[in-house]
């Protein structure tokens, strides 16, 4: 190749020989094909240039950006907030990162992961480059996982905890079956001594014990034994019906495998597992119908179950309610209704209780992961979970599974 053939130099312009210069409409195009949201601000922290999605979402066209500031559309802490962000992007070579939850103009509340990085032109005029990224559900999985590992972790509490206790409980019960036939013969002797007492009438022995017949209330005595060892063997048969449907509940040892296994049960050990919640609040009337057993993993499903007896429970106030668990099968499914009487759900509430953190109760008081998490688990089944309420009347959640496992090479 000669001299002659190199291109020649550059125009001062920008524009190379042959080559027409970049159109600004160009850039404002590429610009908005990009989903993220892109601002450039100033040094006085004005709009210089925006795309069309940071233009949506401020909810304003965007010519009504250019030249503005956060303080003329958003004052107050968001702008505050906002304004130090950029300082700090602006002091620094390096880029500023910072995850942050706003407010959008709809109402709706995001997450996002913001990057902005200070720019130098040549003239040394500094501008502020900021790209947005709207990470709410990458946010609202890490809940779902932090929530998925705390629920595991509290089962294998649960399991180690029954575990625990069985091994106590199982001898007090053992024990308690050898009293029961201790005092059985004690009474079967007393009843002997009682027979002889009428022989030894008018000795001083005679009187000797029937004064302490008397004194320790011998007849009374047998007749409250009896009782209260019925209770003690009822409380014991309880505090072990607890401890197995702890184990039924967690099912720590399965491993989260699926398995064939009846509903019923993992719906009665729920009951007996959140009774605390529900004993002060409501009765529990069960229409169970038939049902199959369906293949599942049955932990997770006991968590549907018992997110939704809770919620019942909370929403009924006041005036004593009643919850209603109704199942039965049709068509290669079961379904599981859960119907309280409680306050209900408004209106525009119902199209948004599944989605996760969403929640009307106190701070505090909830997570807002319940329903969600719910949701996600019948999914998960190849299953459908719906609501039907009334505000003064009450809600009815339904779930509906298929009896065979839905696998994916399978649907």
């Amino acid at each position: 190749m000669n001299l002659t053939d190199l291109p020649p130099d550059p125009p001062a312009n920008g524009q190379l020989a042959g080559r027409p210069a970049l159109d600004p409409q160009l850039l404002e195009v590429l610009l908005d094909a990009i989903p993220q949201s892109i601002f450039v601000k100033d040094r006085e922290h004005r709009w210089v240039l925006v795309n069309s999605t940071f233009a949506r979402l401020m909810g304003r066209r965007r010519e009504e950006l250019i030249g503005k500031t956060d303080r003329d559309l958003t004052p107050g802490e968001p702008a505050r907030l906002s304004w130090a962000e950029d300082d700090a992007a602006f002091a620094r070579e390096d880029s500023f990162v910072v995850e942050r939850q706003m407010t959008e103009p709809t109402g709706e509340t995001l997450w996002y992961l913001k990057n902005k990085q200070r720019v130098l032109l040549p003239d040394g005029t500094a501008y502020l480059v900021c790209l947005s990224s709207d990470i709410t559900r990458l946010k609202e999985a890490q809940a779902q996982v932090a929530q998925s590992e705390k629920l595991a972790s509290i089962g294998q509490l649960a399991a180690g905890v029954a575990h625990e206790i069985n091994n106590p409980i199982g001898y007090i019960f053992s024990n308690f079956g050898s009293l029961e036939k201790y005092l059985r013969d004690v009474f079967k002797m007393l009843g002997a001594y009682e027979r002889a007492e009428a022989q030894l009438a008018g000795t001083p022995i005679a009187a000797e014990l029937k004064a302490l017949r008397e004194g320790i209330e011998l007849d009374y005595l047998k007749e409250d034994i009896p009782d209260l060892m019925a209770q003690s063997r009822e409380g014991i048969e309880r505090v072990r019906k607890i401890v197995r449907d702890l184990k039924d509940f967690s099912r720590v040892d399965a491993c989260q495998e699926w398995e064939c296994v009846d509903l019923h049960k993992g719906l009665d050990s729920t009951l007996n597992i959140v009774n605390n919640e529900i004993k002060y609040k409501a009765d529990v009337v069960k229409a169970y119908g038939a049902l199959p057993e369906i293949e599942c993993l049955p932990s997770e499903l006991n968590q549907v179950f018992m997110n939704l007896l809770v919620n019942a429970a909370h929403a009924i106030d006041n005036v004593r309610g009643r919850i209603t668990i109704r199942t039965g099968s049709r068509d290669g499914e079961v379904w599981v209704e859960i119907e309280d009487t409680g306050c209900g759900i408004p209106e525009a509430n119902l199209a948004r209780i599944f989605d996760p953190f969403f929640t009307t109760k106190p701070i505090g008081k909830g997570t807002g992961l319940g329903l969600s998490l719910s949701y996600g688990i019948v999914k998960k089944h190849g299953g459908r979970i719906t609501v039907d309420s009334e505000v003064g009347r009450g809600t009815c959640f339904r779930v509906e599974l298929p009896v065979q496992r839905v696998r994916p090479d399978h649907p």
